[in-house]
């Protein structure tokens, strides 16, 4: 068995798979993981560090879906990409499409990284640091926790949408930040960074929760279509977050009947009916 370590980087991966197909090494003799020596070829079995001579035609479209499957994180993360790779490799294409059990995964994988980097797009809430921070510092933070690898590719989003403004998004793992011309990705976010983002107040959070708490209808409200949209994990890093779970609670106990918040009901004036006439 061969046990290689590409340390979660695509071009470290592609490499080594290049290698690999090079010698005509099967999948199941591969594995990919945390090895004790950090070896680009750790092996129990001797082959030669230059690549061998069988030569692959790999189609480009293959090396944009395994690029995008790489960002996933779950079992077998290396190890389905080279799978996917050997079989497209030999001319069985069918791996790279949802009808073939491999490439269902394939296609399953890239659909979940593609929807969390959609996630980070809605739901990142940049706060405003104040002017007197220093002029080399990010004028706006946010904490973001991705489960999959997208910060870097999926932020170039904001890099149009922010103008020339310096911001920064920390996360668990990796950071970004922009300089107002380039964008600097940290794959270990900073120990600042990560405090930066974490514990800044946000002057303006009083109104935004007054005017979430104020359109929310309750009327219209269905929890599993709000979860489908907006999962219950991103809730503790939104200012809204806090009050939806009483929201939903409001609603369940009888303010869907009634068709309007608690507190504008308790206004004067005629009660929204939700009945229908």
């Amino acid at each position: 068995m061969i046990s290689l370590e590409c340390d979660n980087l695509f071009s470290t991966w592609r490499e080594q798979a290049r290698w690999l197909l090079s010698h005509q090494i099967d999948p199941s003799h591969v594995s990919w993981g945390e090895v004790e020596v950090a070896d680009l070829f750790a092996t129990d079995e001797h082959y030669p560090t230059h690549n061998g001579p069988f030569q692959a035609r790999i189609p480009k479209a293959l090396l944009e879906l395994l690029e995008s499957a790489a960002c996933y994180h779950g079992e077998q993360r290396w190890s389905l990409l080279y799978e996917v790779l050997w079989r497209v490799s030999h001319g069985d294409r069918t791996a790279m499409m949802a009808g073939d059990q491999l490439g269902s995964e394939l296609q399953r994988r890239i659909k979940q990284v593609r929807r969390e980097a959609h996630h980070l797009h809605a739901f990142v809430r940049f706060i405003a640091l104040p002017a007197a921070v220093g002029p080399q510092m990010p004028e706006y933070v946010a904490w973001h926790e991705p489960a999959h690898d997208i910060l870097h590719s999926a932020s170039q989003h904001f890099v149009g949408r922010m103008g020339r403004h310096r911001w920064m998004i920390a996360t668990p793992l990796d950071g970004v930040y922009y300089d107002g011309e380039q964008l600097i990705h940290q794959r270990q976010c900073p120990e600042q960074w990560q405090q930066l983002a974490r514990n800044v107040e946000d002057p303006h959070s009083a109104m935004w929760l007054t005017y979430y708490s104020h359109i929310f209808n309750p009327a219209r409200l269905n929890p599993k279509v709000m979860e489908g949209h907006l999962p219950s994990r991103f809730w503790k890093n939104l200012p809204e977050g806090k009050l939806i779970p009483g929201l939903i609670s409001e609603a369940r106990t009888g303010k869907q009947r009634d068709g309007q918040a608690s507190l504008v009901a308790a206004r004067r004036g005629k009660k929204i009916s939700s009945g229908h006439s």
